[in-house]
């Protein structure tokens, strides 16, 4: 097993967390009415969290693409 695969695995696993907690977010931001705030931010939360770790792990290939 080397690196790229680890990593590979690791940003499938992120994807797949992140779109499943953003439905999640969804489903429950249209039944809860008195915590449509609280799942609204958790949901922008959600997307935040996806972009920074897509960055970080582009990050990493530029790294590797110059370094290797």
């Amino acid at each position: 097993m080397t690196l790229d695969d680890i990593s590979m695995a690791l940003i499938s696993l992120i994807r797949a967390g992140a779109v499943f907690r953003f439905v999640y977010c969804m489903v429950r931001l249209q039944g809860a009415e008195e915590e449509q705030a609280q799942y609204r931010k958790r949901a922008k939360n959600t997307v935040l969290f996806y972009v920074i770790a897509e960055s970080i792990w582009q990050i990493r290939d530029i790294i590797m693409y110059y370094y290797g």
